[in-house]
């Protein structure tokens, strides 16, 4: 008798008892309205071997903004300075829109570990290694994700759920902006100056200067920091002179360009040349007395436009061209 009292006390008092945490709503993280993705190509093939995109997603009105900041490292004392360059678009989607049905905000850490584990071991060739830094409520948390090269390539990858969330994150953001620096041609061209297009605002141009988005490259030693201060260093550029020219010398002579075989295949030096001018003080036949074969073509269009005193007229010119690469680590 008497168990059937306690229990009925017990019954009566739940009654009067306020609701357990169990049955309260969960803690509501505030909506996200801006974010940042670090993501850095590594090759098995270069120099470079690595690219860095920094991806910065705000919300705009109705829809949201991307920038995309393309940092390259140089790979060649020459043929590839550092690079810098950056576009922007604005989508129609929210940020809400763009995560889908994930909140990055809710998504295991230890998921995310196993993920990142999935190819201990393996040999990866190529990649992307990918951090996002997203606001939850009161931190800010770091999500990484590690894409393999059979994630990239493969027809049928099997990559897993939050990594593959982050590639269709990523690939959304990439189809409104410009081609990045992995899409674009390989090769420097030395033809000209590489164009570069830059459009950001001070304030993240100082924060890209002073570190701000380096802890979005955990895994590299190289920072997007130090990269940017090595685009705004004066990269030097080849020079073609005229030597000598005797006894004579040209008036205003047209010097040659450097041409890009020879540009790519670090061939620099002098090319000596002997040439007859005619009764008008153009130049005559020419005839080389040394240098690379590669530069002679040139030196040949550019003299040949030469004009000399009437004075120098069935004399023999001895003249010499010097190509510099100006490129401290280039043996002479």
């Amino acid at each position: 008798m008497r168990r059937l009292q306690i229990i009925a006390f017990v019954f009566a008092a739940s009654l009067f008892i306020p609701a357990t945490r169990s049955q309260e709503k969960p803690l509501q993280i505030p909506p996200i309205d801006h974010f940042e993705i670090g993501r850095q190509f590594f090759f098995d093939f270069g120099p470079p071997f690595d690219y860095f995109e920094i991806f910065l997603v705000r919300s705009a009105g109705s829809g949201s903004s991307a920038k995309r900041i393309s940092l390259t490292p140089p790979g060649d004392a020459c043929l590839s300075p550092a690079q810098i360059e950056s576009t922007s678009a604005t989508l129609e989607e929210q940020i809400s829109d763009l995560f889908g049905n994930s909140n990055p905000c809710s998504i295991s850490e230890k998921e995310l570990r196993r993920e990142r584990k999935r190819c201990k071991g393996c040999l990866v060739f190529s990649g992307a290694n990918v951090t996002m830094r997203v606001p939850c409520g009161t931190r800010t948390r770091l999500i990484r994700a590690d894409v393999l090269d059979h994630d990239m390539f493969d027809a049928a990858p099997k990559t897993p759920e939050h990594t593959s969330w982050t590639m269709q994150l990523l690939d959304r953001l990439a189809s409104t902006l410009e081609p990045g620096v992995v899409n674009k041609p390989a090769f420097y061209s030395p033809t000209g100056e590489r164009k570069t297009e830059v459009h950001l605002e001070l304030e993240i141009l100082g924060d890209l200067e002073s570190g701000a988005y380096d802890n979005l490259f955990p895994k590299s030693d190289e920072k997007p920091s130090s990269i940017y201060r090595a685009t705004q260093i004066p990269v030097a550029q080849p020079t073609v002179q005229l030597l000598t020219s005797s006894p004579f010398a040209p008036h205003n002579p047209a010097l040659p360009k450097y041409p890009p075989l020879p540009r790519f295949a670090r061939i620099q030096g002098s090319v000596s040349f002997t040439l007859v001018p005619d009764a008008t003080g153009n130049a005559g036949s020419l005839s080389f007395v040394s240098g690379n074969p590669l530069l002679q073509g040139v030196v040949r269009e550019a003299a040949a436009t030469w004009k000399f005193p009437k004075a120098a007229a069935g004399q023999t010119i001895s003249a010499t061209i010097e190509f510099s690469l100006n490129c401290p680590t280039t043996p002479k």
